[in-house]
């Protein structure tokens, strides 16, 4: 029972003010339209190529329709035109702009259109919520993905027993190349399993990804840590079972910068910095150079070929040489590949499919708008790696006081990036969907809000009065 004094002179006391209806809503929207982005290929799978493009344009007419009006009258805060992630921006322009060249025309207007949802939306959340609010959302996306994903394995383990296709589509006869199933039903036989994302090597990024934020949450002292503990379980035992050496790669790229990190907190004086930064990078450079000496044993030990599952034969080859053929403009925007269209219809097939991205985010930025993109993409990437490994390394400061403490929180962004940027030297999703937007959306937001407390979305909350709740010192 809640106790307070009865000393005539002290105020009696009053509830906390609570948060308006229209911001809840607003973060149910945020954790929706997080969930929608990173789990597109289960609405893909769910509704169709269609069904999948229409969610994406109701999405972005919402951020349209939610944001206008907050930005003219400054809610929560004005908006930080100045502290826009240009380069980011710039790529969004170019890949417009490149419908004019482009070899593949229709595809361009159909993944910009992508494009420019998922952008809208990041520079939505990051301008109307607070960095506990965004790290809160994309908890609870993370937690609807792995908790589906392991329902749906169970459904079709335990119910169904027997693979299951996109849309729901009923078994044909004789034999079906696994690669087309959506669930492979190898949850109870030890197999690769898929998840509701039908794909192993994503499934087991998100649930990278949702380790790492279930730690922050467990580490910033959030409440239910020992719910976060079992989820955390939950979502290393789904990647464990994904068995994806992408993904075991980030990983370890993760823990080297959270250890570094860690130890950069821990340093006092300027020298003792520069000592981390030297040794950890000579131990990088070493295991970087070991890796790709003893690429081919340490990837049959992984089960998977040194040249990446048929990823530099198969596919950057024939990426290299479209590139080749317009080197600074590129081909033309289209990420992701269209595979109906007649430009990547039967191009690249494995298993097969039709391969709809390059395996390699730099080689597919090259091939669509060529070196120019490369550099547009290379200073958004870079731009974001360095903000957010010194909102992770420094110290929060913005007056004379130098000793206050760091928190957790700072750290998911630089975790995130590296893991990005490991991923995508196999991959091509950190340039388009849940990829692009967390390079838009912390981007943004660590350029509006540098200081967590502090500053523009962190310094008020809008009540359901329509006035300021708090304000955090």
């Amino acid at each position: 029972m809640a106790q307070y004094t009865k000393h005539p002179v002290a105020a009696p006391p009053t509830a906390p003010e609570r948060e308006s209806t229209g911001h809840l809503l607003l973060r149910g929207y945020a954790t929706l339209v997080l969930f929608a982005v990173f789990a597109h290929s289960a609405v893909y799978n769910l509704v169709g190529p269609y069904g999948a493009g229409a969610v994406m344009v109701v999405f972005l007419l919402a951020a349209l329709g939610i944001g206008i009006p907050l930005i003219a009258k400054n809610q929560p805060q004005p908006f930080a035109w100045r502290r826009l992630p240009w380069a980011a921006l710039g790529y969004v322009v170019l890949a417009l702009v490149s419908v004019a060249w482009s070899q593949w025309r229709l595809p361009t207007l159909i993944t910009w259109t992508l494009l420019g949802a998922v952008t809208v939306n990041a520079l939505l959340l990051a301008h109307a919520l607070s960095w506990h609010e965004i790290v809160r959302s994309l908890a609870a996306a993370f937690k609807w993905i792995v908790g589906l994903s392991l329902a749906l394995e169970l459904l079709v383990a335990v119910v169904l027993q027997h693979p299951l296709l996109p849309n729901f589509v009923t078994l044909p006869e004789g034999d079906v190349d696994p690669h087309w199933y959506w669930v492979r039903e190898n949850l109870l036989d030890g197999g690769r399993i898929q998840g509701i994302v039908g794909n192993s090597n994503m499934l087991a990024i998100i649930c990278l990804f949702a380790i790492i934020t279930f730690g922050i949450q467990i580490a910033m002292r959030a409440r239910w840590r020992v719910t976060h503990a079992l989820w955390t379980l939950l979502a290393a035992y789904l990647m464990f079972r994904a068995s994806s050496a992408t993904a075991y790669l980030c990983a370890l790229a993760a823990a080297v910068v959270l250890l570094v990190a860690i130890l950069i907190r821990r340093t006092r004086t300027p020298g003792g910095r520069t000592r981390i930064y030297a040794t950890c990078g000579g131990i990088v450079a070493v295991a970087i150079v070991a890796l790709v000496v003893f690429r081919e044993p340490l990837f049959t030990a992984l089960g998977r070929g040194a040249d990446l599952t048929g990823r530099t034969d198969l596919v950057w080859t024939k990426v290299l040489e479209r590139a080749a053929q317009h080197p600074i403009f590129g081909n033309g925007f289209s990420s992701p590949w269209i595979p109906t269209d007649p430009a990547f219809d039967q191009w690249i097939v494995d298993h097969g499919i039709t391969v709809f991205h390059a395996h390699n985010m730099w080689l597919d930025v090259l091939m669509q708008l060529g070196v120019l993109g490369v550099v547009l993409m290379a200073a958004a990437y870079l731009s974001l790696l360095w903000r957010s490994w010194f909102f992770a390394a420094d110290r929060p400061r913005w007056d004379l006081r130098a000793d206050r403490p760091y928190s957790p929180l700072t750290l998911l962004p630089a975790l995130f990036t590296v893991v990005l940027l490991v991923q995508g030297l196999a991959e091509s999703t950190p340039i388009m969907l849940w990829g692009w937007m967390l390079l838009v959306l912390f981007s943004f937001k660590i350029k509006a809000v540098p200081l967590i407390g502090v500053g523009l979305s962190e310094k008020a909350r809008v009540t359901d009065r329509g006035r300021e709740a708090r304000r955090i010192p």
